[in-house]
């Protein structure tokens, strides 16, 4: 039968005493097995071909974002309008980008990850071709289609998380979440220099043109390979769906689907703003926030900057510098999934020792795992301070290293530091986030868009203006300073969120 809760654990057997210890890791790796299989009918293999393809259409929401920012001078010059003018089609995508996931996020979790996922890339697609095709004389088309376009590509990382939280068991979700996140990690890093490269060579248009191609060619692979996933619709993955939720070239689960498995029961339309006002979640939505924005104030004064204070650059130049904290974010999404698995992995053996050790606390080894029983916050956010502590510190030396225009390796060697950071500490929260409510992740993370999107348009807005009046030095060591000073909310979330989730879990079993 499927199996559709959100209680998931994952059963573990410890050898007897005086047993082999080969046999005992054997009797281990085939209950975890049977584990995975009882939570997903899926393969380690597939599972990670699955998160692959929701990783590359997850990469347009940044990507669209930012390979347009080289173009915004000739963009403006072609229009006639002042640089100013056409920044606000920035704006105006940001604000698209933080509130329209909310909308497809809710739709993913009540109607199914793919139809969403391939509406979203249709949309992205037809916004691309009228911006391609867009008159000079229509400034307020451009306007329009901006929206139109961050409506469409925004969603794709808020249903990719969704995939996550429908495939991977907690145990393993920390190395999934972490190669999702490659795509939206390196959008920001390669859209200024595809956007760049473009727009010198073959017009402000081909950028259009180039994602119109890019986005058919991931809406293609979706129809073919990507099944459904979400667990009020196919349960584990064995429950066959409708003909509209089923791959063209059925490769993954081939076999193993169980035509006489009974159907989920048909969910209700949950309103996401209702995760607001639970307390856990809004305080890990707030640190995100704040760790996202400094981020994003790196990342939009680059070009401002080192063109100051470093002029033997040239344009070309000042694109690759990007490559600097793009490349920290790489090496950040491919180990801190691993380090998430790892110290999950390290809190269960503790627990299951202590367990085995203790017997009069009536937890058996193997229900340690348990959502009632596991400090899934402490696992998460083990390492989060040090990280955290890192991001400050990298912060302020980024900022001297600019004001007292030292080498340019300096800053971008930090670069490459605070990438890493960012990135370990945004996947840490956010994989937490995912664990509270696996059953609503692309609502979940659609909150998060929202918030620290919303965080992030404010930081951007005001960020060159405070560079301008006290200088790059004394800027981030205000701005590593807001993050010091929210560093208790990680401790906040380990204390508080056991309590929560026991409210939450009490709720719906009175309901």
């Amino acid at each position: 039968m499927a199996h559709t809760g959100q209680t998931h654990h994952i059963s573990v057997t410890s050898p007897g005493a005086g047993g082999a210890a080969t046999h005992g890791l054997e009797e281990q790796k085939v209950n975890k097995q049977a584990a995975d299989k009882l939570y997903s009918i899926y393969t380690r293999q597939e599972k990670w071909f699955i998160v692959m393809i929701a990783s590359l259409a997850a990469l347009f929401s940044p990507l669209t974002a930012n390979v347009y920012f080289p173009a915004i001078p000739t963009i403006a010059s072609a229009f006639h309008k002042s640089i100013e003018s056409i920044n606000l089609s920035v704006t105006a995508y940001m604000v698209l980008q933080g509130i329209s996931p909310m909308f497809w996020g809710t739709m993913a979790d009540r109607f199914g990850r793919r139809p969403i996922f391939l509406a979203c890339l249709l949309v992205l697609c037809l916004s691309c071709i009228g911006l391609a095709l867009v008159p000079t004389s229509a400034y307020w088309l451009l306007m329009l289609l901006r929206c139109v376009q961050a409506a469409g590509s925004a969603s794709t990382v808020a249903l990719g998380a969704g995939v996550v939280g429908d495939i991977g068991t907690p145990a393993e979700r920390g190395g999934f979440f972490g190669l999702f996140t490659l795509g939206p990690q390196v959008g920001p890093a390669l859209g200024p220099v595809i956007g760049g490269v473009l727009a010198d060579k073959l017009g402000w248009r081909s950028i259009f043109w180039f994602l119109c191609i890019m986005s058919a060619a991931c809406f293609a692979l979706m129809l073919i390979f990507l099944p459904e996933t979400l667990r009020r619709l196919v349960g584990d993955g064995s429950v066959i769906p409708s003909p509209f939720y089923r791959p063209l070239v059925p490769i993954v689960g081939k076999g193993r689907i169980d035509r006489d498995a009974p159907k989920p029961p048909k969910p209700a339309l949950n309103n996401p703003l209702r995760l607001f006002f639970y307390l856990d979640v809004l305080n890990l939505l707030v640190f995100n926030a704040v760790i996202y924005a400094v981020f994003y104030a790196v990342n939009t004064t680059i070009s401002t900057i080192f063109a100051n204070k470093y002029p033997f650059l040239n344009e070309i130049d000042i694109g690759l510098c990007f490559l600097a904290i793009g490349g920290g974010m790489t090496i950040g999404t491919v180990l801190s999934g691993k380090m998430l698995d790892a110290d999950f992995q390290r809190t269960k053996n503790r627990l299951v020792k202590k367990a085995e050790e203790d017997p009069e606390k009536h937890i058996r080894p193997e229900d340690v795992t348990r959502e009632e029983n596991f400090p899934i916050e402490r696992a998460r956010l083990r390492m989060m301070p040090i990280f955290t502590a890192i991001f400050v510190l990298t912060c302020t030396g980024y900022g001297w290293s600019l004001q007292q225009e030292t080498n340019i390796a300096v800053p971008l060697i930090l670069q490459v530091i605070f990438g890493y950071t960012v990135v370990a500490t945004m996947n840490g929260v956010q994989t937490l986030l995912i664990d509270l409510l696996p059953s609503q992740s692309s609502s979940i993370t659609a909150c998060n868009n929202l918030v620290r999107c919303s965080l992030g348009a404010l930081m951007v807005s005001v960020v060159d203006l405070i560079v301008n009046a006290i200088g790059p030095g004394w800027t981030y060591v205000l701005l590593a300073g807001i993050c010091l000073a929210c560093s208790p909310m990680i401790w906040l979330a380990i204390w508080i969120g056991p309590r929560c989730r026991a409210k939450r879990r009490a709720r719906d079993n009175a309901a």
